[in-house]
C-alpha cells in the first residue's frame, strides 16, 4: 500500500513527561542496560554500547512516554543534563531498533547550542536509517556532514554499503563505494576494498564479488586476505569446487594462504554439507581430514577453529559419542576448547534429547575456565520448546537472570521464549519477558513482535495484537507480508470488520505522517 508523505505541525511532549523527567534524579539510578556491542561494531568503526545511566534514563523516558510523530521537547534541559558526544553515543545505541525516535533525539541534541554532533553520532544515525532502508535520508546526512565541516570517514561509508548490501541494492553499494573519494579525505585503499568484497560475500553476492575482484585487483594488490574472502563467499553458497579453484590460484601466484584460509574451506567442506544418508556423513569427514592433512603438510598446524569445524559436522549428524570422543581428543593434543566447540557438542546433546549430559557438561565448561553463552543455554531452550516443556525453560531463564549469573539472554533467547510461551498461551510470563527484554535493551526488534503478534492471533486475542501491531509500525518497523494477512484474515473472520476498519486508518495516518521537523528530510512512505 503506497501512501503519499503528509506532514503536520509537531506539538510538544506534554507537561507530564516534563514532570517525569523531574522525577527521575541522574544521581539515583533506578536501572541499567547490559552492553550489547552493534552489527559488525568493529569493522564499521561504530561506538560500542557501555554502562550509561544517562543514556538508560533518556532513553527509557523517550521509549516510555514519546510520539515518535512528534518533535522533541526540550524538556530534557530541565532535568541539567549536558550533552557530551559520549551520551549521544551511547542513547543512540539504545535507541538504535526504534528509528523514528533515534532521529528525534539526533536532531534535537543537533539544535542545542553547546553540542555538535561528531562523526560518530552522524555514523550511528545513517546505520539506524540505513537499517529500515531510508537510504534517501542516509545521503543527505552524508552530505550535510560535508557542508558542516564534519568529513566523512571510510566508516561511515561502510555503514551505509553494508546496509545498502543487506537491502539486496548491490549495485548502489559498489557506486558508494566509488563516490566515496568525492567525500572522504583519502582514496579506497586495500581494507575498504577488503570489506566491499566481504559485505557482497557475506549475504551471498559473491559472484558479484569475484567480478568486481578480477576487474580490480591489480588496483588494489591482491592479497591472502582477498582470496579468503572470496574462498568464504564461494563456500556460503556451496560451490566448494570453485572456492578450492582459488586456492589453487592462491599457489600459482605465489600467495600464501594461512590457516584462517584453510579454516574457511573446511567450513565450506563441513558445514553445509548433506550429512544423510551415512555414507555422506563419512565422505564429508574423508574430505575433511584430507584437507587437514594438507595443512600440515604445507606447515599450517590446524588450531582450536579446525577442531571445532570437525566436531560441528559430528554434531550436526546427531552422533553424540562421536562428538564427545572428538572434544576429548581435541583436549589431549593440549588444544583447549572454545565456548564455540562446547557449544556444538551441547547442541548436539539436546537434539539426541540427553539433556542431564548436556548439563553436566556446561558444569565441566565452567571448571575448565570457559563461560557458557547465551548460544549455549540457546540449545537447552529449543529442546524444551520442542518438548513443550514451559517449566524447565522458565526455571533456566529466570536462573539466567539471577546476579551471580554470568551469563544473559540474548536476542534469539528472549526471541525463542517469546514465541514458546506465545505459542502456548502463557501470556503472563511472555509480559515478564517482554518486559525484561525491553529493560536489558536488546529489544524487542522485528522478530519479537512478528512471534508476538502471530502467538496473540493464533489465541484469537484480536485487541492485543493490534495493539502491538500499532506500536510495532510506530517504531518504525514495516511487518512482513504474512503478520498483515494474519492479522486481517483473523479479524474478518472473528466479524471485527470495523476494528480492522479503525486499525488500517490509523495504520495510513501514522505510517506516512511525521512531525515537522523532519519536513526537510527525503523519507518514503511505508509499503505493506
Amino acid at each position: 500500500m503506497d501512501m503519499a508523505l503528509r506532514v503536520r505541525p509537531s506539538s510538544c511532549i506534554s507537561s507530564f513527561i516534563a514532570l517525569q523527567l523531574h522525577s527521575f534524579s541522574i544521581t539515583q539510578r533506578l536501572f541499567s542496560s547490559i552492553p550489547r556491542p552493534p552489527d559488525d561494531a568493529l569493522s564499521t568503526g561504530l561506538p560500542s554500547l557501555q554502562p550509561s545511566y544517562d543514556a538508560d534514563l533518556i532513553s527509557k523516558i523517550l521509549l516510555e512516554h514519546h510520539n515518535p510523530f512528534h518533535a522533541m521537547e526540550s524538556s530534557l534541559q530541565l532535568n541539567g543534563i549536558a550533552l557530551s558526544s559520549h551520551l549521544v553515543h551511547q542513547t543512540l545505541l539504545r535507541l538504535r531498533n526504534v528509528s523514528k525516535i533515534a532521529l528525534c533525539f539526533f536532531l534535537w541534541a543537533k539544535d542545542q547550542t553547546y553540542h555538535t554532533h561528531d562523526v560518530f553520532s552522524y555514523n550511528l544515525i545513517i546505520d539506524i536509517l540505513a537499517k529500515v532502508r531510508q537510504f534517501d535520508v542516509a545521503w543527505q546526512f552524508i552530505i550535510e556532514m560535508d557542508q558542516n565541516s564534519v568529513k566523512p570517514t571510510s566508516a561511515t561509508f561502510r555503514v551505509l554499503i553494508r546496509r545498502l548490501v543487506s537491502a539486496g541494492l548491490t549495485r548502489q553499494a559498489v557506486r558508494a563505494f566509488d563516490d566515496m573519494s568525492c567525500f572522504v579525505e583519502k582514496d579506497a585503499d586495500s581494507d575498504d576494498f577488503c570489506y566491499l568484497l566481504d559485505t557482497l560475500s557475506k549475504y551471498g553476492y559473491v559472484k558479484l564479488a569475484s567480478q568486481i575482484f578480477n576487474q580490480r585487483k591489480f588496483k588494489f594488490d591482491a592479497n591472502t586476505k582477498m582470496y579468503t574472502i572470496l574462498i568464504y563467499g564461494w563456500c556460503k553458497i556451496n560451490r566448494v569446487g570453485i572456492a578450492e579453484r582459488l586456492l589453487g590460484e592462491m599457489e600459482e601466484r605465489g600467495i600464501e594462504a594461512n590457516v584462517v584460509t584453510y579454516n574457511v574451506l573446511l567450513d565450506g567442506i563441513c558445514r553445509r554439507a548433506s550429512l544423510h544418508p551415512e555414507d555422506r556423513f563419512e565422505r564429508t569427514i574423508r574430505n575433511a581430514e584430507k584437507l587437514l592433512d594438507e595443512m600440515r603438510q604445507r606447515g599450517i598446524e590446524p588450531d582450536v577453529t579446525s577442531y571445532s569445524i570437525v566436531i560441528h559436522v559430528y554434531s550436526r549428524a546427531h552422533k553424540p559419542e562421536l562428538t564427545l570422543d572428538k572434544l576429548r581428543a581435541m583436549k589431549d593434543k593440549g588444544i583447549w576448547p572454545t565456548v564455540a566447540a562446547y557449544t556444538s557438542v551441547v547442541k548436539c546433546l539436546c537434539s539426541c534429547g540427553r539433556l542431564e549430559d548436556a548439563e553436566e557438561l556446561v558444569l565441566d565448561m565452567v571448571k575448565d575456565g570457559v563461560s557458557p553463552s547465551a548460544a549455549t543455554y540457546n540449545c537447552f531452550f529449543k529442546e524444551y520448546r520442542g518438548r513443550k516443556d514451559s517449566d524447565n525453560a522458565l526455571r533456566l531463564y529466570r536462573k539466567m537472570k539471577e546476579e551471580e549469573y554470568s551469563c544473559l539472554p540474548d536476542m534469539h533467547t528472549y526471541n525463542i521464549l517469546v514465541g514458546m510461551f506465545a505459542k502456548l498461551n502463557r501470556m503472563e510470563i511472555v509480559q515478564e519477558i517482554w518486559d525484561d527484554m525491553k529493560a536489558s535493551g536488546a529489544g524487542p526488534d522485528l522478530d519479537s513482535y512478528t512471534l508476538l503478534i502471530h502467538g496473540l492471533c493464533n489465541n484469537r486475542k484480536w485487541r492485543e495484537a493490534c495493539h502491538f501491531f500499532v506500536e510495532m509500525i510506530e517504531k518504525g518497523y514495516l511487518p512482513q507480508k504474512i503478520t498483515f494477512e494474519t492479522l486481517y484474515r483473523g479479524l474478518i473472520q472473528s466479524d471485527m470488520l470495523k476494528t480492522w476498519r479503525r486499525l488500517k486508518k490509523k495504520l495510513e495516518e501514522e505510517s506516512t505522517t511525521f512531525g515537522s521537523e523532519f519536513e526537510r528530510y527525503h523519507f518514503m512512505p511505508y509499503r505493506r
